[in-house]
C-alpha cells in the first residue's frame, strides 16, 4: 500500500512539472500594496493563469512575507508593483532581491512615473548597472509619437512599434507587428560595463525624460533623450536568472489592451500591448530561451589499417588522456525550451557555435555544425587533430548572446607525447632513408675491408726480400 501510495505521488509530482509551462517552476508571488488596483490588471493575471502559473498576491507591508523557505526558493518568479512608501519593507530589501536572483529567482519590476521611484529601487537597479534619473517623479514624453486622445496636452501616452532584432545574432523573442501604448513610462539608462544587461524597448528618437514638477518651458539638460533611454530593460545572471525592469506599469492594464490610439498624424490603429506583455513575461519566466546541454562527448577515431575493418574505428568515451596528433571527435548535445517542452536548438545563420581546444590560449578554435537532430535536442560535432605540444588541454564551448541562457562546458584532459614504442621505425620514413642508406655503406665497406685484409697474400718477391734482409741485419 505505502508503495501504492508512492507511485501516486511520484506520478502527480511529474504531471505537475509537465503541464507547467516555465522551465524553472510555476509559483509566481504578486507584490501589490493597494489591493484595489488588482482588478485594473484583470486581463494580465488571467493569461499568467492560463499559463499555468499559480498566482500569490501579498502586500510589502507582510511581515511574514518571505521569499525562501527552509534555505529553498518559495516562489520561482516575482512581480514587483511600484511601492507608494519609500521601499518595499525590510522583507523586500535590495540585498534580500539579490540574493533573490543570485538564488535563481526570476523578477518583473514594474516602474510608474505617478508613484515615483523609490531610493531603493534605484540603488538595486545600480547593481545591475540600470540607472534612473535622479527625479523620482521623472517621466518620458515625445512630442511627435504620441496618443492624441489619452494625451494630447502633456504627450506622455508614447506609441512606440514593436522592438526589431538587437543584432543579427540574436534570437527576437519580442518581435511582431502593430503599435505599443507606453503611458507615463520611466525611462532607464543601461551601462556598457556589463554584457549581462541588453534593452529591449527603447524609446523614440524624439523622446526626452524631464520631470514634469518643474515649471521651466523647456529642458536644458534632460537625463537622456532619444534611443539613451530604455523603456523595458533586461538583465540575465549568470545562473539564468532574469531580471526585467517595465518602465510603465500601466502597459499592464486592460484598457491598453487592445485600446484604439490615434497618433499626430490622424491615423489610428489598435494596440497589441497584450501579445508584447505576454512575449516579456514568457521570457522573464523562463518559458522560452532557455538552453539545455544534454550531454557532452569526445573522443579519439582512427582509420582501420585492413579493408575488412570498419572505416572508423572509435576508442572510449570522454578519456581523460590523449596523445598528440591524435584524431578527436567532439559534440555536444542541446536543446531549447519551447514553453511546454524542449525542441532542437537551431544557431542561427548569422552566428556560430564554436568549439575552443585551449591551454591557456587557443590552440583551435573551430565551428560546431549540426550532425544530427532528434525530437529534443540538435547534436553539433567536429573533428580536429591535437597540437603537437603536450600539456593540460580543456574542451570549451563558451555560447553567451543575449536573451538565451548561457553555455559554458569545459572538459580538461590531458595530451601526452608519444611513447618509446609508439615512434614509427627508420625505415618507414623516407626521409631516413639517405642516413640508413650511409649508415649500412660504412659497415659493409669496413667488413669487407677486413675480408680483403684478412684473406689477401703478399708476392712471394717481396716475402723473400723482407727474409733476407731481416738475415742480413742480424
Amino acid at each position: 500500500m505505502r508503495l501504492f501510495s508512492s507511485l501516486c505521488l511520484l506520478l502527480l509530482a511529474l504531471l505537475s512539472v509537465v503541464s507547467g509551462r516555465s522551465a524553472v517552476g510555476d509559483r509566481v508571488l504578486v507584490i501589490l500594496e493597494d489591493e484595489s488596483q488588482k482588478g485594473l490588471y484583470s486581463k494580465f493575471w488571467a493569461d499568467l493563469e492560463d499559463r499555468d502559473f499559480k498566482l500569490s498576491f501579498e502586500s510589502p507591508r507582510n511581515e511574514q512575507l518571505s521569499l525562501f523557505r527552509h534555505g529553498q526558493l518559495a516562489y520561482e518568479h516575482l512581480i514587483l508593483t511600484p511601492p507608494k512608501s519609500k521601499g518595499y519593507g525590510p522583507t523586500l530589501t535590495p540585498k534580500i532581491l539579490l540574493d533573490y536572483v543570485n538564488a535563481g529567482g526570476n523578477v518583473l519590476l514594474g516602474l510608474s512615473s505617478e508613484s515615483g521611484t523609490p531610493s531603493a529601487v534605484s540603488s538595486l537597479l545600480l547593481e545591475f548597472d540600470i540607472s534612473l534619473s535622479p527625479d523620482k517623479h521623472s517621466i518620458v514624453v515625445d512630442h511627435f509619437n504620441y496618443d492624441k486622445v489619452s494625451a494630447a496636452e502633456k504627450h506622455d501616452v508614447l506609441l512606440v512599434e514593436r522592438p526589431g532584432q538587437l543584432r543579427p545574432d540574436v534570437v527576437n523573442f519580442f518581435g511582431g507587428e502593430g503599435t505599443l501604448a507606453v503611458p507615463r513610462a520611466v525611462g532607464q539608462t543601461l551601462g556598457p560595463a556589463i554584457p549581462l544587461i541588453a534593452p529591449i524597448l527603447k524609446a523614440p528618437m524624439t523622446a526626452y525624460a524631464y520631470n514634469p514638477g518643474e515649471e521651466a518651458q523647456s529642458v536644458e539638460e534632460p537625463f537622456a533623450t532619444g534611443s539613451q533611454l530604455n523603456i523595458v530593460s533586461a538583465m540575465q545572471a549568470r545562473n539564468s536568472a532574469r531580471f526585467t525592469v517595465l518602465g510603465s506599469l500601466e502597459m499592464l492594464q486592460d484598457k491598453w489592451f487592445g485600446a484604439t490610439v490615434q497618433l499626430p498624424g490622424g491615423k489610428t490603429s489598435k494596440t497589441v500591448n497584450q501579445e508584447f506583455v505576454k512575449q516579456l513575461t514568457e521570457w522573464t519566466f523562463q518559458e522560452v530561451g532557455v538552453l539545455k546541454v544534454f550531454s557532452v562527448q569526445h573522443y579519439q577515431i582512427t582509420t582501420a589499417s585492413e579493408p575488412s575493418q570498419n572505416t572508423t574505428q572509435i576508442w572510449e568515451y570522454n578519456p581523460e588522456m590523449y596523445r598528440i596528433k591524435n584524431d578527436v571527435k567532439f559534440s555536444i548535445e542541446i536543446g531549447q525550451y519551447d514553453r511546454t517542452h524542449y525542441v532542437p536548438f537551431v544557431v542561427p545563420d548569422t552566428d556560430a557555435l564554436q568549439l575552443e581546444f585551449t591551454m591557456l590560449s587557443p590552440f583551435h578554435r573551430l565551428p560546431l555544425t549540426p550532425s544530427t537532430t532528434t525530437d529534443n535536442s540538435t547534436i553539433y560535432s567536429t573533428t580536429f587533430t591535437t597540437p603537437d605540444q603536450h600539456g593540460i588541454f580543456a574542451f570549451k564551448v563558451n555560447y553567451k548572446r543575449p536573451f538565451l541562457t548561457p553555455i559554458e562546458e569545459r572538459h580538461q584532459v590531458t595530451v601526452r607525447h608519444f611513447a618509446h614504442d609508439e615512434w614509427p621505425r627508420s625505415w618507414a620514413i623516407t626521409g631516413a632513408w639517405p642516413w640508413v642508406g650511409g649508415l649500412w655503406s660504412v659497415i659493409v665497406g669496413f667488413l669487407l675491408f677486413v675480408l680483403l685484409w684478412l684473406y689477401s697474400e703478399p708476392p712471394k718477391e717481396e716475402i723473400e726480400r723482407r727474409r733476407a734482409l731481416s738475415v742480413s741485419t742480424s
